[in-house]
């Protein structure tokens, strides 16, 4: 059974966090598609480096981070009336760039453009938009255009406290901070980090700690990557 048919909507919000939670009731500005795409592109792409050991052959492609998430789309603007009826003599050049200024504007109230979510369907992408092209296809005799077609490229994006969760990161070789709490003991703090309560007199010392069996309850430690000769 067909169900409703839904417009694909960008809603354009001053923060990421509020993308990450906003809606259509409390974003700063939104447009709604004339005629929903085609097809649209979803890229996902991780950034690796090539690194080869001395007196090796090959080469392996070593992880370094994924990178943002890309989404390519085509949108159709329309006044002749023959996609819904309704002709608009002043033409669509005033829509069109509403809709390039909601994508790249600078806001004088964030300081940069907007985040943006689009919603349609099974998607909701939030992010930002990386690239904009006007091409202009049909005039009025006057040279007022009435169809455009704009290209835009979206990058994905995650508010940062939500980035950090996700992402969850706990590997050794990373750097790490604690804040520490009543009852933390310092070994016990390098086995939540490193998976190794052996560790602690290299953050001892890291953090010129005269007495690792007495932390103050409120102090951030850090937490060194592991030396490679420790870490193996």
């Amino acid at each position: 059974m067909a169900g409703k048919l839904e417009k694909m909507l960008i809603l354009a919000f001053d923060s990421a966090k509020d993308a990450e939670t906003g809606s259509r009731a409390n974003a700063a500005d939104m447009f709604e598609a004339l005629i929903n795409p085609e097809t649209y592109t979803l890229e996902y792409k991780v950034k690796t480096a090539e690194g080869q050991g001395q007196g090796t052959s090959g080469a392996q492609a070593k992880f370094q981070y994924t990178l943002p998430d890309q989404l390519n789309f085509e949108f159709l603007f329309d006044s002749t009336g023959l996609i819904d009826g309704t002709p608009k003599p002043d033409g669509i050049f005033d829509e069109v760039t509403h809709f390039r200024k909601l994508l790249t504007a600078y806001q004088g109230k964030s300081h940069e453009p907007y985040h943006l979510k689009l919603v349609w369907g099974a998607l909701v992408f939030k992010g930002r938009a990386l690239e904009v092209g006007i091409t202009y296809k049909l005039f009025n005799p006057d040279g007022k255009p009435i169809r455009a077609v704009v290209k835009v490229k979206f990058g994905g994006s995650i508010e940062e406290s939500m980035r950090a969760a996700r992402e969850a990161r706990s590997s050794p070789d990373m750097t790490h901070r604690r804040v520490v709490k009543a009852g933390d003991t310092l070994p016990y703090l390098c086995f939540q980090v490193y998976g190794d309560p052996r560790h602690y007199a290299l953050v001892a010392a890291r953090n010129g700690l005269t007495d690792f069996r007495r932390l103050d309850p409120g102090r951030e430690l850090y937490f060194p990557p592991l030396p490679a000769e420790v870490a193996r």
